[in-house]
């Protein structure tokens, strides 16, 4: 290898020129690009370029500097080290330029018409004066303007990207550097760029530091370890913890930063002073709480997650003690009366722990019902609201998916929406519920509670009104939520205030379920049964990448030829991780070729490694508050219904029946969802699940992870993989708890000395 590199480097230095046909490949992460460029020597032959061409687009011309090698398997290509775009001379390239969807507004059937009607000057007229482009037959004013607009937006992108391409900025990340800054872009890179990883979604702080140090930050600036302390925080977070102890922290930083630890220390130290100068807060908040066992530990906080514990401890402790109350009638209630007048309603009686959890919810201000599948949750919520109505209290329900929330609505027979919906979260995060401005209701019921992660919980607890009931219904055993926290854990700690209720019966009707049956067994530590049953089966495959196929071969065919269920609406395989064989990005790819192929006559586009077709199911994978009537949300999951070229627009119909709208340059906020990790399957419920189990997603197998995703299914489970696998999965007890200290604040212990 070093032989090829070493003689790569010295072949001389070349020239090419060429359209850009097409862009075969392309890693977002490292800019590596294998593209095909015409040349123009006719006969239509394509030349292979490899190299970084981060920022260039199928129809402009290129001259590209780089070497001229031979690759064993396809032949002859060019390796660009850098390249220029020039416009092109020729009637013919201006209309290939034009047309291949650069300029937003303008496809192939108006570049073929606006090439017609000004010839070779037609860059010149959309440069100068691109109000002529209204001569063009079919080109309102409206259009006109939009291109416009589009081209110089198009031009100052690409001076950004000119500035970025020298650091190795994917294309995505150089438009939103563009749509964050604007002309100040370059400025900011240049002088502040660890304000990117804070500012700008998807860049973290690796690539900040990358930028930073190509314009010349030292290595041990106070302004990088002071960024890499706030990025290892916020890793973190992402792992779910709320804070770090203060030692964990520093060891993080000092391994991320190749620094001395005496520097990081000192810089941590001034990141937890105010800036006495601007009057800025402190960048992190330091704290003692109690750790794992009680011992005093230093916790070290981003700011965000430190207010919002104590908000939601005083949220949760005010809701409690507060003497005014919105449902009086349930004080002296007749509760045999009333239980008979349930009964006689639903046509069944209460068993007495569902009881005790009815009473709770309608005499308690705050309480907590867990329980796993089949204990009778949803039938105990259901009474609930049956008779806070007949008492003519206002229930207002709610679920952190659109999937959750559909089912609890179809449960009780009344409206559900999101917590982000209920709330109305605006651009930007803000609810407009809060503590000034309450919901008005007199019962909150909120299902999927393990789902509710710190942030959002308080944006919740916030906008219930004094004297309102609020109750929690969700199943602690499964995984906590995705963002940071373990609320509904620490609402259920031996010294919280907040009085819960946990079902363990299983109804008989439930234990003839397979799927229920085995969701307790593992939760239990005991192995599923996987022999017998008309709704659990196991498919035995010890190879990683065979049983990839396997999964792939059972979700698209087998259960759709068998049970009748579709392939893209019923049919969910829950992977225990992303990457491998078996992973869920993998078999995304694979699943996508099997239920949505491509089709010559049907519009796609490429996008980074992947390709979006109208069909395809896909998921959002961050919060973005700007979308959509009140924002569209890490998880949701939607189908694109439309994909349009000239607008370089995609639109996905998502699971609350949004039409939602994405440009182009906004695709690497959509995956697709044929596939997606149990982890980010929470709070959802399919017809049927398919779990690839191998030995390759090893350090992810646990019972809590397989737990969750065995009870996302309604009806029927399909293990795929090995036995050893599954045993590792149902034995391993996940390790350690998250770092949080909302139970430690809610116990009123914090207002004591530690």
């Amino acid at each position: 290898m070093a032989k090829e590199q070493a003689a790569a480097g010295a072949r001389p230095m070349a020239v090419l020129e060429g359209v850009l046909e097409r862009i075969t490949y392309a890693n977002e992460d490292t800019g590596y690009t294998v593209a095909r460029v015409d040349t123009g020597r006719g006969a239509g032959d394509l030349l292979t370029v490899v190299g970084s061409l981060l920022g260039a687009q199928a129809g402009e011309s290129l001259r590209m500097q780089g070497r001229w090698g031979s690759h064993p398997q396809y032949g002859k290509q060019f390796t660009v080290e850098n390249y220029t775009t020039v416009l092109p001379a020729t009637i013919q390239g201006i209309r290939r330029y034009l047309g291949s969807g650069l300029v937003k507004g303008i496809g192939p059937v108006f570049a073929d018409r606006i090439t017609q009607h000004f010839g070779v000057d037609t860059l010149d007229i959309i440069e100068q004066e691109p109000k002529r482009l209204i001569e063009v037959p079919g080109l309102g004013p409206k259009r006109t303007k939009k291109i416009a607009d589009a081209w110089e937006e198009q031009k100052a992108i690409k001076e950004v990207m000119v500035f970025l391409q020298s650091v190795e900025v994917s294309t995505s990340i150089a438009v939103r550097i563009y749509k964050k800054y604007g002309d100040a872009s370059i400025s900011v890179v240049k002088n502040q760029p660890y304000r990117l990883a804070s500012d700008v979604w998807g860049i973290g702080f690796l690539t900040a530091d990358r930028i930073a140090q190509s314009v010349g930050i030292p290595h041990d600036s106070p302004e990088r370890v002071k960024a890499g302390l706030q990025y290892a925080l916020s890793q973190s977070t992402d792992q779910g913890h709320c804070y770090l102890p203060e030692e964990r922290l520093i060891a993080d930083a000092v391994k991320l930063l190749q620094v001395d630890t005496g520097l990081v220390i000192e810089c941590l130290a001034e990141l937890a002073l105010p800036d006495e100068e601007s009057g800025e807060e402190p960048g992190v908040i330091r704290e003692q709480v109690p750790g794992e066992h009680g011992e005093p530990v230093t916790a070290i906080y981003l700011v965000p997650f430190h207010r919002a514990e104590l908000s939601l401890s005083a949220q949760l402790l005010r809701l409690l003690r507060t003497a005014e109350d919105r449902m009086p009638a349930f004080r002296d209630v007749a509760w045999d009366k009333a239980l008979a007048w349930l009964a006689g309603r639903t046509g069944a009686d209460l068993a007495p722990e569902q009881e005790e959890a009815v009473r709770l919810a309608l005499t308690r201000k705050v309480a907590v019902l867990t329980g796993g599948p089949g204990c009778g949750k949803s039938f105990t919520v259901r009474s609930i609201v049956e008779l806070a109505r007949a008492k003519k209290a206002k229930v207002v329900l709610a679920a952190p998916t659109g999937r959750a929330a559909k089912r609890l609505a179809e449960l009780t027979g009344a409206e559900a929406s999101t917590v982000h919906r209920l709330l109305e979260l605006k651009p930007g995060g803000d609810a407009a519920y809060d503590k000034d401005r309450p919901l008005d209701a007199d019962l909150v019921v909120v299902d999927e509670a393990s789902m509710l992660d710190l942030l959002l919980a308080n944006k919740l607890v916030k906008a219930v009104a004094p004297g309102a009931h609020l109750l929690f219904v969700g199943d602690v055993d499964q995984l906590p939520s995705v963002g940071a926290g373990e609320v509904l854990r620490d609402m259920l700690s031996d010294d919280s205030p907040v009085p819960a209720v946990r079902l363990t019966r299983i109804f008989r009707q439930a234990q003839e379920s397979g799927v229920v049956t085995n969701a307790h067994r593992i939760n239990s530590g005991t192995p599923p049964l996987t022999q017998g049953l008309k709704d659990f089966f196991l498919f035995v495959e010890e190879d990683t990448e065979e049983a990839g196929r396997l999964t792939v071969d059972v979700a698209a065919r087998r259960i759709p030829a068998r049970f009748g269920l579709d392939p893209r609406r019923d049919v969910q395989v829950l992977a225990p991780m992303h990457r491998g064989p078996a992973g869920a990005g993998t078999l995304n790819g694979l699943l996508q070729q099997a239920i949505t192929p491509g089709r010559p006559e049907l519009p796609e586009k490429r996008f980074g490694g992947r390709v979006f077709r109208v069909g395809d199911k896909v998921t959002q994978i961050r919060n973005n508050y700007d979308k959509g009537a009140n924002g569209v949300f890490n998880g949701t999951v939607g189908v694109v219904t439309s994909l349009d070229a000239d607008e370089q627009k995609l639109t996905v119909r998502t699971d609350e029946d949004e039409e939602v709208p994405y440009d182009f340059d906004e695709l690497d906020e959509l995956a697709h969802a044929y596939a997606v990790t149990i982890h980010r399957s929470q709070g959802s419920e399919y017809p049927c699940v398919v779990i690839p189990l191998t030995t390759g997603a090893w350090m992810m197998l646990q019972r809590n992870l397989l737990y969750t995703a065995v009870t996302r299914a309604k009806r029927l489970v399909v293990l795929v993989g090995s036995r050893k696998a599954l045993g590792q999965a149902v034995r391993t007890v996940s390790a350690g708890r998250r770092c949080t200290a909302l139970d430690f604040r809610l116990s009123g212990a914090h207002l004591q000395k530690i």
